[in-house]
């Protein structure tokens, strides 16, 4: 007798990834699920979706997973627990909270999440827990800040043209991002494009990455360099008359003043600080002039050093110039998260918010378990945590301060997770967390336009549970359940949340799978104005004003006071000298997304091991051959990786892909013992791809 074939339904990816794509998954007849898919239907995820993804099986059903809740036996760093029931687990929990509480004030408890799950209610429940309790706030600072200020600056609005239109472009530029790696549907437009109208493809990066070598035209810049490069290209838009006069004089704040600075920003003075030849810039300026339906895809990689925030004002800049912002395939994006405008007051309890409480700078959790007074504003220590979906051992900046702060016997850490994670592993109790093809949430896509529904469809193994279950019966527990959040379903928070944004009920999103967002072309394009209450293209931003979405206690952070008034070359980088003679760049990997899928075989497996590359003329000088195993260091700590020739970046860079387990590393210590989580300017955030090292076998 034959086996009934699979049948498939549908959901939507939750990782922290701009494509956000819309899944057609796979039941298998044993009502296990099969292949992940990309969906056909939905018009941006154009039926790819990246190979991690497809294989999710993989994950969901992982031998490693953690599935009982369990408390530590051992000491810290030890490893050592005992299986402990949900009753018992929770009531520990609590029983801990309360006493903090009593002993230290409410501010000692600082609940730490990100971005394990984007799902806005398994996320975003977490803040009605925390404002309930008057619990310590969080700055988020690992991702966005200079990507989102640097490009609102100019444009006065975190959104733009409809990412679909790459596919009617005539030119695409993909300027810091390896798409190929991170967010795989820009290439299926760009593609398109490119087989459909033949439009060429021009990638900027640091190295040859996977997405470079499908361009028809690469530019490796040194690190840092971004807005020199945009200057130059200004530069020639001008001098050879390609710039949009017309375009400059009603839509821009200052032309003539961006004119005059800029022409002493020619491609020769350029070429020296970014490493490219004058002819390679002249090209590409020449071909973005005379391309007039060009569409600017700018990433958050080239945004993560701490000039990061001029380097995206500066390339969002040259759309102004050209005034391409004017044509359907043509314009500069970035991300749409402005477009949504969701009512999340139920799921966050945001009228509970209490805007006197400090927000703690995610980034700087390791000065800040260490007692760092400033980092602390002043308050009181952190005495106990609960860290939803996050890894901060591994991802977080500075991590011998990391490790030492989690390491401290009187810091009661609960850990909310999938996998027995390095932060795991340091936590007085650890609780099992379904993943995301087990509970209901709602998505939405920051690389694009909609707002998607991903239901539950298997139930989980005896044990993990959904994040809102545990800041429910928390808060139960705690005496903070007066707000009705805490009494709703996942199904009624998304219910109520579609209901009061105006986008209909949940009954029309089941059925509809998504919500096409994207704002007519004339808002999409700025046709009738830019977000700024001028209505114009800000070449001179005010550095000092909320810019950014999030800042904490209302003031600025960084040294905003030094940042250019017109878009420039800032030498704010952590500079290579005589005793850290490389650069290095911590990229993504494709087979890992942070710290997530870095516990499959088959994502360590196409990974290999850490790996550091640089040119083999600058492995010469320190007599390191391809392959050594190598030290790599810095004042704060160092790391030991092996060595891997590659050619394709600028002398003095270095490049290592991929946040690897903390244990893949000879001792122990991961790659992010090495970046800082100094606040960047002029609103915070960590340069994860802006660090000074040296080098050296052994």
């Amino acid at each position: 007798m034959n086996k009934p074939l699979p049948t498939t339904t549908f959901s939507a990816c939750p990782h922290d990834c701009p494509s956000t794509c819309a899944l057609d998954v796979e039941l298998l007849s044993d009502g296990k699920i099969g292949r992940l898919r990309g969906s056909s239907l939905n018009s941006y995820t154009a039926g790819v979706i990246c190979a991690k993804v497809a294989r999710y099986s993989e994950r969901l059903y992982h031998p490693d997973r953690l599935l009982k809740p369990m408390r530590r036996i051992g000491l810290k760093g030890e490893v050592r627990f005992e299986e402990i029931s949900w009753d018992a687990a929770l009531d520990l929990v609590a029983e801990n909270f309360l006493q903090v509480e009593r002993e230290h004030g409410a501010q000692s408890i600082w609940p730490y999440h990100y971005a394990g799950t984007m799902g806005m209610v398994q996320r975003d429940s977490i803040h009605r827990f925390r404002h309930s309790k008057g619990y310590s706030l969080q700055f988020d600072s690992f991702c966005t800040n200079m990507a989102w200020t640097g490009y609102v600056a100019g444009t006065g609005k975190l959104a733009g043209p409809d990412p679909r239109e790459m596919a009617v472009s005539d030119q695409i530029v993909i300027w810091g991002t390896n798409p190929v790696a991170t967010q795989v549907n820009v290439m299926t437009h760009a593609i398109a494009a490119r087989k459909k109208r033949g439009a060429k493809i021009i990638v900027v990066d640091v190295y040859r990455t996977q997405t470079m070598k499908q361009a028809d035209i690469g530019l490796v810049l040194r690190p840092g360099t971004d807005a020199a490069l945009a200057c130059a290209i200004m530069h020639v838009l001008f001098r050879d008359n390609l710039a949009d006069r017309d375009y400059l004089e009603k839509y821009t704040d200052c032309p003539a003043e961006l004119e005059a600075h800029l022409q002493t920003r020619t491609p020769e003075w350029a070429a020296k600080i970014t490493g490219l030849d004058v002819s390679q810039i002249e090209e590409v300026a020449k071909l973005i002039g005379v391309v007039k339906k060009t569409y600017f895809r700018l990433g958050y990689g080239f945004t993560r050093s701490r000039n990061g925030a001029v380097g995206m004002h500066a390339a969002a800049s040259i759309g102004a110039v050209t005034g391409c912002w004017q044509y359907e395939g043509g314009g500069v994006f970035h991300n749409n998260g402005a477009i949504y405008d969701l009512d999340k007051s139920r799921i966050e309890a945001s009228d509970l918010k209490d805007p006197t409480i400090r927000a703690l700078d995610q980034s700087l959790v390791g000065r800040i378990l260490t007692g760092d007074k400033d980092a602390l504003f002043g308050g009181p220590e952190v005495k106990a945590m609960l860290v939803q979906n996050t890894n901060p051992m591994s991802v977080a900046p500075e991590q011998e301060l990391v490790r030492q702060g989690f390491a401290r016997e009187d810091l009661f850490t609960v850990v909310h997770e999938q996998f027995m994670t390095e932060t795991a592993q340091m936590a007085d109790v650890v609780l099992p967390a379904t993943q995301f093809l087990e509970h209901d949430d709602v998505y939405k896509g920051g690389g694009h336009q909609h707002l998607m529904l991903g239901p539950k469809i298997v139930d989980p193994p005896e044990g993990p549970k959904e994040n809102i279950f545990v800041v429910n019966e928390l808060a139960k527990r705690l005496g903070a359940t007066d707000h009705p959040g805490f009494h709703m379903t996942s199904h009624e928070h998304i219910d109520w949340m579609l209901q009061h944004s105006g986008y209909g009920t949940l009954e029309e999103l089941e059925s509809g799978r998504w919500i096409d967002l994207q704002p007519d072309f004339d808002t999409s394009h700025f046709i009738k104005g830019f977000g700024h209450a001028d209505g114009k293209f800000h070449f001179k931003p005010d550095w000092g004003r909320s810019n950014a979405p999030n800042k904490p206690l209302g003031s600025p952070m960084g040294p905003w006071n030094a940042m250019p008034e017109l878009p420039d070359q800032w030498d704010a980088i952590e500079a290579a000298d005589s005793e850290h003679p490389f650069r290095l760049v911590t990229a993504p990997a494709r087979s890992f997304l942070n710290s997530t899928f870095n516990e499959t075989d088959s994502g360590k497996k196409k990974e290999k091991q850490p790996e550091i590359w640089l040119r083999s003329e600058d492995a010469a000088r320190f007599g390191i051959g391809d392959g050594d195993q190598v030290k790599m260091g810095n004042a704060r700590g160092v790391v030991t990786l092996h060595a891997r020739f590659y050619e394709d970046l600028t002398p003095g860079t270095v490049i290592s892909e991929g946040i690897w387990p903390n244990e893949a590393f000879t001792d122990g210590k991961g790659i992010n013992t090495l970046t800082g989580a100094d606040p960047v300017a002029p609103y915070g955030g960590a340069a994860f791809h802006d660090t000074a090292v040296w080098l050296k076998r052994g």
